[in-house]
């Protein structure tokens, strides 16, 4: 037997010098050492040895399996490096080749501004009140002191899901429900998409954004308003920026203004961008009516408010110089990669 296992030894040793593949390799070893192999095969008649012979046998069989295995491993890596070895010597690689340029995603641009909002309010102390865009009457309308018969219901302006339930044309619902479940004081601000019944053009669309925000407290005064916008806007173009308030009609605020700043463009002279008037309208606002309050269960007697409603889209155009509302909804990439 230890013939046997002596010949198979060097049948695979001279296998293995002629053997340029892995494939061949494992086809030495499946003949030889697998489970119908030679090598098993002997193995398998050491039952009829001498119980004396059997150990020194099995000892030396074990020797040669484990040799066997150990240049199997060692020619297969050696295989593997030759022809690692070829690869490299036919492959040319051009070191003066640029190198691939990895392309990262940004934030929409709208997203930017939004953010640099967000981080202006919440600098002066509000927080981020968040709600549904499919809103019910009552909190688009109702609560807001925005009668049955008031023309901002009429379908021309409003997407109606059911008699009470439309897609919300303004996020001042929010405040209602901030209001409902929060006692004074309050200081929050309401960003989100809305929907009106709007033909797209380049200043209008039926899906845009706005930024509503609430302040109710004890003693809460237009003044305050006017310092809190004031501050807003010089923190978003600049501390030369100036502002003025125009008297409006809303019917959840009381008294009503809208305010404009002057035009970054010209710095308040008049031009192209400002329509030769030196101002741009930015946002509405007011006192907050007495029966809004008393709709959430405010006492008007006790508490007074005020709040004001920022058009995203118009920001980002004044900040960035655009002139069409349409490109921040095209996803044209060469408008969105300058952002």
């Amino acid at each position: 037997m230890k013939k046997e296992l002596e010949q198979i030894r060097m049948s695979v040793e001279a296998a293995l010098k002629d053997a340029e593949k892995i494939e061949t390799l494992e086809n030495i070893r499946i003949k030889y050492m697998g489970k119908k192999g030679e090598l098993t095969a002997v193995l398998k008649g050491m039952g009829k040895l001498p119980a004396e012979e059997r150990p020194q046998i099995g000892a030396f069989a074990n020797e040669i399996r484990k040799r066997l295995e150990t240049e199997i491993e060692e020619r297969k890596a050696a295989i593997a490096a030759a022809i690692e070895e070829k690869r490299l010597e036919a492959e040319t690689i051009d070191v003066t080749m640029p190198g691939k340029r990895n392309h990262e995603g940004k934030l929409h641009p709208l997203t930017q501004v939004m953010n640099e909002l967000k981080e202006i309010f919440m600098g002066m102390g509000f927080s981020v009140a968040d709600g549904p865009e499919v809103e019910y009457d009552y909190y688009n309308f109702e609560a807001l002191n925005i009668p049955k018969n008031h023309p901002a219901r009429d379908t021309q302006d409003t997407f109606y899901i059911a008699d009470n339930i439309v897609l919300r044309t303004q996020t001042s619902g929010m405040q209602v429900r901030v209001m409902e479940k929060t006692k004074p004081p309050i200081r929050v601000i309401a960003p989100g998409k809305v929907y009106r019944s709007d033909t797209q053009d380049a200043t209008h669309s039926p899906v845009f954004h706005q930024i509503e925000g609430l302040v109710v407290d004890k003693n809460i005064t237009m003044a305050d308003l006017k310092g809190t916008l004031e501050m807003f806007v010089k923190k978003l173009y600049g501390e030369k920026t100036r502002v003025r308030f125009r008297p409006h009609h809303f019917p959840f605020t009381e008294p009503s203004a809208e305010m404009d700043y002057s035009c970054f463009n010209c710095g308040g002279k008049g031009c192209s961008v400002c329509k030769g008037e030196g101002w741009i309208e930015i946002l509405g606002c007011g006192m907050v009516h007495p029966k809004v309050l008393a709709n959430c269960g405010i006492d008007p007697e006790e508490y007074t408010g005020f709040a004001f409603g920022i058009g995203l889209e118009r920001i980002a155009m004044g900040k960035y110089s655009i002139n069409d509302l349409r490109l921040f909804f095209e996803n044209d990439m060469r408008f969105l990669e300058q952002f």
